[in-house]
């Protein structure tokens, strides 16, 4: 099945992403990474659907190495260019996500932001698989998710609407089965009244669910959070942080 969240990110709806997203939850997330999975400048990262690579970016301003992966090339230029304007250890790379096996040893893999959820099952066993392959043996794995059956069915709303970047942004949402996923339409309203419409799909797993292709992969979930770190994830809390390690 083709992956429309391919071609989500682009338009308005890129400058809405950057603004909705605050500053202080990317820093903290990093800070997070740096001193539960003992991160320093021997270190090696993979940042996988890196978006404009806003944790790319706060990992590399530690002096961490970083690989960033997405398959836009709008956002690998953002990266780029970013990195290089401020030195950073960050190299960026323009893939499909969905292919993609890393060259070296990460010491961690990071997939943020729900981006797992853009893929099916049999798409994400895919790619977890080739995570794998580019991660140390006793590396992690850290996936940040919202599309949990165990969040879904409690935080889901038909209609949603938002304010972001001089723009609003209005979403309708429709639960489907067989898969289990989110369909959403996206209105995005500039101030000149100009629009931009976006179709998504975010995949529902359970936690049984994403503990069986984290296994076939070869991995073993260690612990899930809803504060990384500092709160154990229960059900029906908003956000969820997956911490996985390579067996």
């Amino acid at each position: 099945m083709e992956n429309i969240n391919n071609t989500y990110f682009d338009g308005y709806y890129k400058d809405i992403w950057r603004d909705i997203i605050p500053a202080e939850l990317t820093q903290k997330e990093a800070e997070f990474m740096e001193g539960y999975f003992e991160l320093d400048k021997t270190s090696s990262v993979l940042d996988l659907m890196c978006g404009y690579g806003r944790h790319a970016l706060a990992l590399g301003r530690k002096g961490i190495r970083v690989t960033a992966v997405d398959n836009l090339a709008a956002y690998i230029a953002d990266v780029e260019k970013a990195a290089t304007a401020e030195g950073l250890p960050v190299t960026a790379i323009k893939a499909d996500i969905a292919g993609y096996v890393h060259d070296a040893s990460a010491d961690l893999a990071i997939c943020m932001g729900n981006s797992l959820n853009f893929f099916s099952a049999e798409e994400a066993a895919g790619i977890l698989k080739n995570t794998a392959a580019g991660l140390k043996t006793g590396g992690h794995l850290l996936i940040n998710t919202w599309s949990l059956a165990e969040i879904a069915i409690k935080q889901f709303t038909p209609r949603t609407w938002a304010h972001a970047a001089g723009m609003r942004y209005i979403s309708e949402c429709r639960y489907e089965f067989f898969p289990s996923r989110i369909e959403a339409e996206h209105l995005i309203i500039a101030a000149d009244g100009s629009t931009e419409t976006k179709k998504g799909v975010d995949y529902i797993f359970s936690v049984g669910e994403m503990d069986q292709l984290l296994q076939g992969a070869g991995f073993a979930i260690e612990e899930i959070y809803s504060i990384p770190g500092r709160k154990k994830f229960t059900v029906g809390e908003p956000r969820a942080y997956i911490v996985a390690i390579k067996k």
